[in-house]
């Protein structure tokens, strides 16, 4: 197919119509990568869990763990970056000569990643000029773990990757009071966002606990999706 023919395509396919759609752009590369309405995010749920399962209930292993205690969930974090920071004891709120037998030992484990969106097959032309909206969705475990177990925080960035065009972040509170451990909606749209955006750096923390065994926060289904809105395009 000649590069017209792949262009026209690609406006048929993806229903480009009143988008800028330049011929110096490579658009068998595009129709091939199908940028827009799938998740951008490489391996987004490592821990093999579905939102449309409930999260499994937690089990306290019947033999102390010896040795150091454990900061770190199980799972396969191929494709994220990773960090873990642990916590100091809180004797907040324990009165003064009160013997301690033991505290738990909070953590947040953080995993972050960084989406090209040119490499992901959009054009400057169109992340600038058209500026089609960046969905972020993610899903984690509701728990009586601490009343803050979960952030997100997500940032457009600019070719040099270090300037922040746009940015989205939330730390949720937990009700303590109530526990009916199923999978919390965490989401936010991007539009209108400015020229220059060629990055998106999603990064999430969720807390982890330890008191003679290991309670992580679970997480599934996280997402960076392009979207067309058709109403955007008819203008």
């Amino acid at each position: 197919m000649s590069a017209s023919e792949w262009k026209k395509r690609c406006e048929a396919e993806y229903g480009l119509q009143g988008a800028p759609m330049p011929d110096s752009v490579d658009w068998k590369s595009v129709f091939e990568a199908k940028p827009f309405g799938r998740n951008l995010l490489k391996n987004p749920s490592p821990h093999g869990l579905s939102k449309d399962s409930p999260p499994p209930e937690p089990q306290q292993s019947q033999v102390l763990i010896r040795g150091p205690p454990r900061f770190q969930p199980n799972g396969d974090f191929s494709g994220w970056t990773t960090s873990t920071e642990v916590l100091p004891y809180d004797t907040s709120g324990i009165p003064e000569g009160v013997a301690i037998c033991a505290l738990p030992q909070y953590s947040w484990f953080s995993m972050e990643q960084v989406v090209d969106l040119k490499a992901e097959g959009l054009w400057e032309e169109l992340l600038d000029d058209f500026q089609p909206e960046i969905v972020i969705q993610d899903w984690y475990e509701e728990s009586q773990l601490h009343k803050s177990i979960y952030q997100l925080h997500v940032k457009l960035l600019g070719a040099d990757k270090s300037t922040v065009i746009s940015e989205y972040s939330v730390s949720p509170t937990e009700d303590l009071s109530t526990y009916s451990h199923t999978w919390k909606e965490v989401s936010h749209v991007f539009s209108g966002y400015g020229p220059g955006v060629r990055y998106v750096h999603f990064l999430h923390r969720l807390k982890n606990s330890f008191l003679n065994d290991f309670f992580p926060t679970l997480f599934t289904g996280s997402s960076v999706i392009v979207r067309l809105p058709q109403n955007q395009l008819l203008v």
